[in-house]
């Protein structure tokens, strides 16, 4: 009989994953945006989370950099879209129980898409979710584990049934604050304020998010990091969400409780508009980078 070899995912399940985008300029140069924030904000707190080695800051961004390159004929032309880039962090090896994993494997692949909404932004639909939670306190909820989508995909696919475009959860004690979209930050604007739940565990994050609002204070909104009540979208003037896929996505209405809540008629708010065309010309090169946001590779 051969020789054995064991490569299984243990029963822990240990597994990080990451998500990114390459642009190219109109010189024909490659611009990443913030891609530290990905190692540093997320992927090392994540690996202490779940008890994981991760790699360094600089070894994570030379390795997306070096991916980059090596599949730079990927990169769509300006405007035609991005590479979206998947680092992903997993355990493996010959154990079973429950247990860390004995080896880990840190690896990167990307692909090329085109823009989310062929019309650049577009309104999405959503409903509120009063029964099912996506995160627990203490839970898992404020990392990008590969497990944490997974608890949103039946309600996900009950609300596209039924003609949403996604589901916004509550939070799981009280089941009256905002907490996210299956896989966006959500915002609140009302008047010149802009209010977002703040991160205390159950929620991821957002490299967006925190860009949104570091824009948002830089051209003179308020904003605030707070326990935002389900309420507040009733008389809210926009509402939209953020994430490396869309950037930004405005919402045209919210259903909860089966009351409909429509935000300009359904279309897309100033704010958003707004937001949306000063971090996407930040992410295309099509402003200055007063931020210091961009690394661009030739």
């Amino acid at each position: 009989m051969g020789q054995v070899r064991y490569v299984c995912l243990p029963e822990a399940l240990q597994g990080l994953f990451e998500g990114l985008k390459a642009y190219r300029k109109h010189d024909g140069s490659i611009l990443l945006f913030r891609p530290e924030e990905n190692a540093s904000l997320r992927l090392t707190m994540g690996a202490e989370r779940m008890c994981m080695p991760s790699p360094t800051i600089e070894q994570f961004v030379d390795a997306v950099k070096a991916t980059v390159l090596a599949n730079k004929r990927w990169v769509p032309p300006p405007g035609k879209g991005s590479l979206y880039i998947r680092p992903l962090l997993m355990g493996s090896g010959a154990v079973l129980g429950l247990a860390p994993a004995p080896e880990y494997t840190f690896l990167i692949y990307v692909s090329p898409v085109g823009n989310y909404f062929k019309e650049g932004i577009a309104p999405i639909h959503l409903v509120v979710e009063t029964e099912v939670h996506r995160a627990t306190p203490g839970g898992t909820g404020g990392v990008k584990t590969i497990g944490n989508y997974a608890s949103v995909l039946k309600a996900q696919t009950l609300a596209k049934a039924k003609g949403f475009t996604d589901v916004l959860y509550l939070d799981c004690v009280n089941k009256k604050y905002l907490e996210e979209v299956s896989s966006c930050n959500v915002f609140v604007v009302k008047d010149n304020t802009i209010s977002t739940p703040a991160i205390q565990g159950t929620i991821l994050p957002g490299i967006t998010r925190k860009s949104i609002i570091d824009v948002a204070q830089s051209q003179g909104f308020q904003v605030e990091e707070r326990l935002v009540a389900v309420d507040e979208l009733l008389d809210a003037d926009e509402v939209f969400c953020t994430g490396t896929a869309v950037v930004i996505s405005p919402v045209g209405s919210i259903t909860y409780r089966d009351e409909r809540v429509s935000y300009r008629n359904g279309g897309i708010g100033v704010v958003s508009q707004q937001l949306y065309s000063a971090l996407t010309g930040l992410q295309m090169g099509l402003m200055e980078d007063k931020m210091d946001w961009i690394v661009e590779l030739n």
